[in-house]
C-alpha cells in the first residue's frame, strides 16, 4: 500500500539524531525547518523507495536483475559514508554479503565510484563470486575543474572521472565454473571430444570453445548447449546419464541454461568512455529554484542510469539501488518498465528523493 505524508507533517520536531532536515512546499518553494521522519516506506506500482538502512531490507525485496551500487566513497561525502578509500572494503562488505545471497547467474553489478575506491574494494568483490567485465569511465569534461582547483598548486592532473565497473555474478555447478563443468560433464559421456563438433554440428567451434579453459572459452548458445546435451545423453555411456544435468535427475533444458550468464545488449555506438558533462540545469536537484546549491553533491544522471540499466535487463525485471540518494536509478528503472527497490538512511535525500519521484 502506497504510505504519502502530508507534507505538513515535515514541519512537526527535530529529527531523532538531530539532523537538520529541510521541507518543500511545491516545486521550488522550500522552508528551512527540523523535521522528523513521518513514514519510513513509499511505493507507487515500479517503485518501493525505504528509508533507513538498507542491510534491515534486503530480505524484503525481489531478486535482482541489476544492482547499482553507489554508495561510500570514502570521502565523508553522506550520512555514514568512510573518512578514507582503506576503510572501503569493511564498509561494503557486510553489504556484498546480502548481494552475493541473493544474486542469480542473471544479476550483473554497476560498482560506482572514484577510481582508487574502486581499486580497493575489488578484491572484496571478487572473493565473493563477483566477476568483473568491465571499467566503464564518466568523463565529466573540463567544466568540472573550472575555478575549483589552482592547478598551479596541486601536485597531479585535476580529476574529472568516475568509474561505473561492470560485474557479474559467477555462476557455478557443483562447485565448478561453467567452463569446467561442461568439459567434465563430456568426459564423463567417454565420447572422444571432437565429437562434440558433430554433435554442435560445426567444424571446430565445440572443441575450440566450448571447452576451451582459458580466455577464449565461449559461453554456448542454448540451442548448441542443447545439441550437446542430447548427443551426450545418446551416445554417451549408461551409467552416466543424465549428462548435463545440475541435480542429477533430468538434463538441464535450453531455457534452463539461457538463465545461466548475465544479460546485457550492447548499445550501439557507445564505449566504455561516457563523455558526458557533470549536471547542471532543470535535472540538478537545488534547495529552491533561485538557488545553485545542489540538494545531492553527487547526484548521477538519469540517463547513465537509464543506459546501463537498458543494457543489463528486460522489461518488468527488478533493479536494486541499496544507497539510493536522490533515486536516479530507481526513476530510471521506472522509466523502462522496470521494478525497483531502494533505500536511503538521509532524511533529506529520501525526502527529496520521494518528491523527485512523485513528479
Amino acid at each position: 500500500m502506497k504510505q504519502v505524508a502530508n507534507k505538513k507533517d515535515f514541519t512537526k520536531s527535530p529529527t531523532s539524531d538531530g539532523r537538520s532536515a529541510v521541507s518543500t512546499v511545491g516545486r521550488g518553494k522550500i522552508i528551512s525547518l527540523n523535521s522528523q521522519p513521518t513514514f519510513t516506506k513509499w511505493q507507487d506500482s515500479y517503485l518501493n523507495l525505504y528509508y533507513g538502512d538498507v542491510l534491515d531490507y534486503y530480505a524484503e525485496w525481489e531478486t535482482p536483475t541489476v544492482i547499482v551500487s553507489d554508495g561510500g566513497y570514502g570521502v565523508l561525502g553522506f550520512e555514514g559514508d568512510s573518512s578514507n578509500y582503506s576503510s572501503l572494503p569493511q564498509w561494503y562488505e557486510k553489504h556484498i554479503k546480502q548481494w552475493t545471497k541473493y544474486a542469480t547467474p542473471q544479476t550483473t553489478l554497476w560498482f560506482w565510484n572514484s577510481e582508487i575506491g574502486w581499486a580497493t574494494v575489488h578484491p572484496l568483490l571478487e572473493k565473493y563470486g563477483w566477476r568483473y567485465v568491465n571499467c566503464n569511465i564518466w568523463n565529466k569534461g573540463k567544466g568540472h575543474i573550472a575555478g575549483n582547483i589552482n592547478t598551479q598548486k596541486i601536485r597531479r592532473f585535476p580529476v574529472v572521472t568516475e568509474v561505473c565497473v561492470q560485474y557479474i555474478f559467477e555462476p557455478k555447478i557443483n562447485g565448478m565454473l561453467l567452463k569446467e563443468w561442461l568439459l567434465y560433464e563430456w568426459k564423463r559421456t567417454g565420447l572422444p571430444r571432437k565429437k562434440a563438433n558433430e554433435a554442435c554440428g560445426v567444424k571446430n567451434v565445440a572443441t575450440r570453445k566450448y571447452f576451451d579453459q582459458g580466455h577464449l572459452w565461449y559461453f554456448p548458445p542454448p540451442e548448441m548447449f542443447e545439441k550437446l546435451s542430447n548427443y551426450a545423453n545418446f551416445y554417451g555411456n549408461l551409467e552416466g546419464k543424465p549428462f548435463f544435468s545440475n541435480d542429477g535427475e533430468v538434463p538441464m533444458t535450453r531455457e534452463e541454461w539461457a538463465k545461466m550468464r548475465a544479460k546485457f545488449y550492447c548499445p550501439h555506438g557507445y564505449t566504455n568512455v561516457w563523455d558526458r558533462n557533470s549536471l547542471r540545469g532543470k535535472e540538478r536537484i537545488t534547495i529552491d529554484s533561485d538557488s545553485n546549491k545542489a540538494i545531492h553533491l553527487n547526484q548521477k544522471p538519469l540517463d547513465l542510469m537509464t543506459l546501463i540499466i537498458e543494457a543489463s535487463s528486460d522489461f518488468e525485471d527488478v533493479i536494486w539501488e541499496p544507497f539510493g540518494g536522490l533515486f536516479t536509478a530507481s526513476i530510471a528503472a521506472k522509466n523502462l518498465g522496470r521494478k525497483a527497490f531502494s533505500s536511503e538512511i538521509d532524511w533529506t535525500y529520501f525526502f527529496y528523493g520521494v518528491e523527485r519521484a512523485k513528479e
